[in-house]
């Protein structure tokens, strides 16, 4: 049996989106900035596919910036806003973001910027106390991710932007995780720029968007023909994007039910995996994302096993999952995501996460739970002899 089980990672083309990409590549191949009829063909394409991605988060569709993907929306939002600066601000950031935000913080931070980041939880939640309290008469930016990828708490991003405008400050999202898999109306939530990736909701790689609340100023970050309205240059990848508006227009019909489905499979791992002794949830367990499970692993003789020996063991079983400790040469290293909830090194070595998608069946998740009780029956035993 062979199951996918990391879906936060990447999805599977959907079909539809396939043949849309198949489409584009044979009969509108044109430059969408050329003004013959190839370019115009192409030029329609393009927006018909900002359309699709704009409904999705029922922006309007010129808010829409397509780029390459989810890393390239959030470096545009942060790089965009603080390049506008002669001289260093003050950004916020969360303690747990992805490193698309983390790195460019920390680059900033290298020429002059100054940056807080936020403390969290043990679940992994943003305090709004802490963002009123971080914030100085000098904060341009404050930068909060939606839904965690590696242990899937949801952050309460209504709260969180209303406290950053009511001091002046913009504020980004990067909701790479939650877009297509939860509701989101940006007009109806507060935040000026958000960041989106087609491959996380069944569409290509190679295409994501970052929305702009119509008023905001960017600075771009490639200079060259002025393509998406000055915001990013270069020739549109319009065979990806029009997978991805595809994805997104499917994603918008089948969310409801398809997270109703995800939510009660999720449950159901749950059930079946809590009660194994030394395997601990991390995250929210109810504010969480609905397709998404992570566990750390520690037993009372303070024993751990490495996130990356159980995909590694998993995988033999025919099971796809991921590690949240990141492995550089051979050698694991402490996830900074699990060590900023507060857990220690040895733990934060071993989480894992198991995320689900549409093709995960009740028949997968009972096959994975047993096997990952026998895989950590297994290996628990020769970790106890071998330090003996």
């Amino acid at each position: 049996m062979q199951i996918y089980l990391d879906y936060s990672a990447t999805t599977p083309p959907r079909p539809e989106a396939i043949a849309a990409m198949q489409h584009i590549l044979a009969a509108q191949w044109g430059n969408p900035s050329s003004l013959h009829q190839w370019g115009q063909r192409a030029a329609t394409a393009l927006e018909r596919a900002r359309v699709q991605v704009a409904r999705l988060i029922n922006a309007p569709e010129e808010a829409i910036v397509f780029t390459s993907g989810g890393t390239e929306a959030n470096n545009l939002a942060l790089f965009g806003v603080a390049q506008q600066y002669s001289q260093p601000q003050h950004l916020i950031i969360s303690s747990v973001e992805h490193s698309a935000v983390s790195e460019p913080a920390q680059f900033l931070e290298q020429h002059g910027w100054q940056v807080t980041r936020l403390p969290v939880d043990r679940q992994g939640r943003v305090n709004p106390v802490d963002l009123r309290a971080a914030l100085q008469p000098n904060t341009v930016l404050v930068s909060i991710i939606y839904g965690q990828s590696e242990v899937g708490t949801l952050q309460t991003i209504p709260t969180l932007a209303a406290i950053a405008h009511a001091h002046g400050a913009l504020f980004h999202t990067d909701a790479v995780q939650v877009a297509g898999r939860l509701p989101i109306d940006v007009q109806q939530f507060p935040v000026d720029l958000l960041s989106l990736s087609s491959h996380k909701f069944y569409g290509p790689q190679g295409a994501g968007a970052l929305y702009v609340r119509p008023g905001v100023a960017l600075a771009p970050l490639l200079g060259g023909g002025g393509q998406e309205s000055g915001f990013r240059s270069g020739t549109q990848a319009l065979p990806a994007i029009a997978g991805f508006g595809v994805a997104a227009e499917l994603a918008a019909q089948e969310m409801l039910v398809e997270n109703q489905r995800l939510l009660e499979l999720r449950d159901r791992l749950f059930d079946q995996l809590l009660d194994i002794p030394g395997l601990k949830l991390t995250g929210d367990r109810w504010q969480r994302l609905p397709h998404h499970a992570s566990f750390c692993v520690e037993y009372a003789d303070g024993e751990v096993l490495t996130g990356k020996s159980l995909v590694r063991q998993m995988n033999l079983a025919g099971v796809g999952i991921s590690a949240g400790a990141a492995c550089r040469s051979g050698k694991v290293t402490p996830s900074p995501v699990l060590k900023a909830m507060g857990y220690s090194d040895r733990v934060a070595k071993s989480g894992i996460r198991l995320t689900l998608g549409r093709d995960t069946t009740v028949e997968d998740i009972d096959w994975t739970a047993m096997a990952l009780k026998q895989v950590l029956e297994r290996l628990q035993p020769r970790r106890v002899l071998s330090s003996v």
